[in-house]
């Protein structure tokens, strides 16, 4: 019984420790953008699986190691914002597979990339045709970046000089789950603004489950009873 409840409580604190610790710098473990970022995330996965399940490694001793990779990986991550030479051994640099339309075949070779795996990427990408490739550069994190020829570019307003119209801003959550989310609310977006904008519809604030101002500046209302057509139907059967 002693056992159990000695692995019940390793396993409660190491949740709860990962749980700080990816609040803390778990964007950057979850990028996985570059070597040490993935490598720690392998680190911190088999700290808190033996830390949590293993009762044959003192508790201690593993915690401190934990913690210590945990300090050395925020020691990293300052030295690299701070120092470029380290951040670029450190992080490691993108390779160019492509260079205005010809396959840098040398670079290819030298990381055990075949063209069926270049093809595979590109494909993904949604580009099926190689040749309208101008530069394709494989980011340290193994996604493929690519830049078309111009040619074979979309045409942008820009293009033809178009008014772009006015820049699209974050949505504005308004209400979440029926409860009104105070602090998203401010001019022009007021509780009565809100309120009166219920009211236009006939309804009332308390019929709202979501409510959010779009990257366009519409107000988008869904309400807890969606009156779909046939709704009656259905609740007969």
């Amino acid at each position: 019984m002693d056992e159990v409840l000695i692995a019940v409580v390793r396993t409660l604190i190491s949740f709860l420790l990962l749980v700080i610790v990816t609040l803390a710098i778990g964007k950057h473990i979850n990028s996985h953008k570059n070597h040490y970022s993935f490598a720690l995330s392998i680190t911190v996965g088999s700290c808190i699986a033996n830390m949590g399940f293993d009762t044959n490694i003192d508790f201690l001793n593993i915690f401190i190691s934990f913690i210590v990779l945990v300090i050395l990986f925020y020691l990293f991550l300052i030295l690299s914002s701070k120092n470029r030479l380290f951040r670029r051994w450190l992080s490691g640099r993108p390779t160019i597979l492509m260079e205005k339309g010809k396959i840098l075949d040398e670079n290819m070779k030298k990381l055990k990339f075949t063209m069926d795996d270049l093809n595979q990427h590109l494909r993904e990408l949604g580009v099926f045709d190689i040749n309208e490739v101008e530069y394709a550069l494989l980011e340290v994190s193994g996604v493929l970046s690519v830049k078309k020829k111009n040619r074979f570019l979309p045409l942008a307003k820009a293009d033809m000089n178009m008014d772009p119209g006015p820049s699209a801003s974050i949505p504005i959550e308004l209400i979440m789950e029926g409860k009104v989310i105070s602090k998203n609310l401010s001019p022009p977006y007021t509780l009565q603004w809100l309120e009166s904008e219920a009211n236009k519809r006939g309804i009332t604030l308390h019929d709202i489950y979501y409510a959010v101002i779009n990257s366009n500046g519409t107000l988008f209302i869904d309400l807890f009873k969606d009156h779909l057509p046939g709704d009656s139907e259905r609740m007969d059967r």
